[in-house]
């Protein structure tokens, strides 16, 4: 899949999470997807700090993207 066509993919399923990340306080922003379908975010707001942070990033926008996207191999979160 042609990069810019991935980021545009990435960006369409994380404008769907993000509702859910903004009731509780959150946000997620996309740093990059890497040539070997790795997804870095930055989790914002009250996500940054909660400690049900990790789950979120794996059972949730994980699974979201990977589920839409079978070029996503993993979501790594950035500071």
């Amino acid at each position: 899949m042609a990069e810019q066509l991935m980021k545009d993919k990435v960006r369409e399923i994380l404008n769907q999470i993000r509702p859910m990340l903004q009731a509780d306080g959150g946000d997620v922003e996309l740093v990059e997807v890497t040539d070997e379908g790795v997804v870095r975010i930055k989790l914002r707001g009250a996500c940054a700090h909660c400690s049900g942070a990790i789950m979120t990033l794996k059972n949730v926008v994980e699974a979201r993207l990977r589920a839409a996207i079978p070029e996503v191999k993993s979501v790594e979160r950035v500071q």
